[in-house]
């Protein structure tokens, strides 16, 4: 269990490790009597008993709140509700009972839109604590999905995300961060040197989608290749949209998009 006393919040991982999920999937708890729950994660039956009990134990639950639909972070919904009767469920989109916006609260949290990883991702405020879903990872980088606008959106919700100053990231997968401002630092840095590398690649006469992802992604194991795929995409859409991309370059053909 990872333990924040100072917040009154805890996080369970659930048994589902592996190169996207990282450890595995957090679900984090806040507060008490009620409790609210972010990111059942997926349908594990030992996991989302330990939940269960860990809500138990602070007097019920008011609330679950999705930071966005893939199957490792709202599987479990069905599972957590069975012993607990009819939570309420808050998203931006899917069959729930309070569809979100950016600033609306459910409970004791305030969603704040983090699109990119996907067009309905949510980080949730609650204190000085931020619950950042696959907006921000505690290792490593998250994949951008090519949807409408993704890449631009990502940049200005991790922006908007560290305006709000918050003592501590809650991430989807791995560790807790306790240094949020330098780590949303390092996310928009990171994001915008490879956007720095693709145009130089680009410059450089590189036209094809597996010469450029070999130069400019040439950190990324195979296991990640494809998500290094789905993310070049959303940055090629950035430079068309933005009028900096050649009409000669290769669009990558998505054969298996990630939805973790």
């Amino acid at each position: 269990m990872i333990e924040l006393p100072p917040h009154d919040v805890v996080g369970i991982t659930a048994a589902n490790p592996g190169p996207f999920t990282l450890t595995g999937t957090n679900t984090w708890i806040a507060g008490r009597d009620p409790a609210w729950v972010i990111d059942p994660g997926p349908a594990l039956q030992d996991h989302l008993d330990a939940v269960v009990a860990e809500v138990e134990r602070r007097g019920g639950v008011g609330g679950i709140a999705l930071t966005h639909d893939h199957a490792d972070h709202a599987d479990g919904v069905a599972l957590l509700r069975a012993p607990l009767g009819p939570v309420p469920v808050a998203a931006a989109r899917g069959k729930v009972d309070t569809r979100l916006g950016d600033g609306d609260r459910t409970g004791p949290l305030e969603a704040l839109a983090t699109p990119g990883h996907a067009p309905d991702h949510l980080a949730y405020l609650y204190g000085s604590v931020a619950f950042t879903g696959d907006a921000v990872l505690g290792t490593g980088s998250v994949f951008v999905a090519p949807d409408p606008a993704a890449l631009a959106g990502y940049l200005e919700g991790l922006r908007r995300l560290r305006a709000r100053a918050p003592v501590v990231l809650c991430p989807g997968h791995g560790p807790l961060v306790r240094d949020a401002t330098a780590k949303l630092d390092d996310y928009l840095a990171h994001r915008l040197e490879r956007e720095r590398r693709l145009l130089a690649a680009i410059a450089e006469g590189r036209r094809g989608t597996d010469e450029i992802l070999d130069v400019v992604w040439d950190d990324a194991p195979p296991a990640l290749r494809e998500a290094a795929r789905v993310t070049l995409a959303a940055h090629l859409d950035k430079l068309d949209d933005e009028g900096r991309l050649p009409a000669d370059v290769e669009r990558p053909v998505l054969r298996d998009r990630p939805t973790v």
